[in-house]
């Protein structure tokens, strides 16, 4: 068996998603496991250098996970030909330097998202690198998480009939890092609008692949943002203002006509199954989507409510879904879409999941920016 390796340049690793997702449970999780078989001739194995501009946080991560190679030179690597694939991973506002360089050495590219801050941008690095004839992807992980994976295979089963509505509610409480409150665990950058933050920029990408994917593509958006905590503290202990917006209402029309209404909050505090839910009602049955787990009620099961605020009700409506079960081993989200990359690069398999999706969903967190200034239903261009 030929085992092929592959050289990726991972960069901007060492915040928490880098790590955790991308290196650690993705690619070092590849190469544990043996490297990723595509066929009894060939395997393909990853070959990570670590880079970023800290060379303490890329030693401190060399040693914790064993990874040999890292470098605060970029340019040295890129300019290597044994690597094929840059990732980024680093910060918005850092990502187009990073990826032009990566273009101007002819590599593959792969990027977390959102690819930029404004649509614009992210349209210019996708033709910047199609234009070059290279292969590119942009991260969009919530495709294969469990609970998205079971709703969609019952939906092509016809399961739910016709889908009259959909809710979205994501979110959880984020600390202030106040003196006497909990520590922060979200970076402070994420509340600053200079610095690339804000809730909207950071879900609303995600929440148009999920619903491009699962429900229909989005034709027009209608958003109110906020931000409801106006000072927090820093990882240092220093006091703050927040400029960037926290919190966001949101409802998406379709372009089959279906209205989806979408909150997204860091200041609310969890009671569901999961930080993300999202309720999906048709004629024949409904769903309880969450990142892991997916509740239905079939029609023939569905109670029948009435309407008394003077009693208790006599029914327990948690009761009346039931989960769909785990019919297989359901890997990483991450890792799956990096084994698709992989296969993509060395075997040349379709990947649709290019800058260009990257770039609708920058299209669309901008366009709910906008109508939340203009106060007013903004309709999307078809970046295609």
């Amino acid at each position: 068996m030929e085992v092929r390796k592959i050289g990726i340049i991972m960069n901007g690793v060492t915040g928490r998603m880098g790590t955790n997702q991308h290196l650690e449970r993705s690619i070092l999780a590849l190469i544990k496991q043996g490297g990723l078989k595509v066929s009894d001739d060939l395997t393909i194995m990853p070959d990570p250098v670590l880079t970023g501009r800290n060379i303490n946080k890329l030693k401190a991560l060399s040693e914790k996970y064993g990874v040999e190679k890292y470098t605060t030179d970029l340019q040295s690597v890129l300019d290597d030909p044994q690597y094929e694939i840059f990732f980024d991973s680093s910060g918005t506002l850092q990502r187009k330097q990073f990826v032009e360089m990566a273009v101007k050495a002819g590599k593959a590219i792969y990027c977390e998202k959102p690819t930029a801050v404004s649509a614009k941008e992210a349209i210019y690095l996708s033709k910047l690198c199609t234009d070059a004839g290279l292969k590119n992807g942009v991260v969009q992980d919530k495709l294969w998480l469990p609970g998205l994976r079971k709703f969609s295979m019952l939906k092509e089963q016809g399961f739910f009939g016709e889908i009259l509505s959909v809710k979205g509610d994501f979110g959880y409480w984020v600390y202030t890092g106040e003196v006497e409150d909990q520590p922060v665990q979200r970076p402070s950058w994420n509340y600053r609008n200079e610095d690339g933050g804000g809730i909207i920029i950071d879900m609303h990408c995600h929440w148009r692949y999920v619903i491009d994917n699962l429900f229909g593509e989005v034709k027009a958006v209608s958003c109110r943002a906020a931000t409801l905590i106006d000072q927090r503290v820093d990882e240092n202990g220093n006091p703050y203002s927040c400029t960037a917006d926290d919190t966001a209402y949101a409802t998406f029309e379709l372009e089959n006509g279906l209205h989806i209404n979408f909150i997204s909050s860091w200041n609310t505090r969890v009671r569901k199954d999961d930080l993300l839910s999202i309720q999906v009602d048709g004629t024949k049955g409904s769903a309880i989507i969450g990142l892991r787990k997916c509740l239905v009620q079939d029609h023939s099961i569905t109670p029948k409510a009435v309407w008394n605020p003077d009693v208790d009700s006599p029914i327990n409506y948690f009761d009346q879904w039931h989960e769909v079960p785990d019919s297989i081993a359901y890997d990483n989200a991450f890792k799956i879409q990096w084994e698709k990359f992989l296969r993509h690069v060395v075997l040349d398999e379709p990947f649709r999941w290019t800058l260009l999706e990257g770039a609708k969903g920058v299209q669309l967190a901008e366009e709910s920016l906008r109508s939340h200034d203009e106060k007013r239903w903004i309709e999307l261009t078809d970046l295609t």
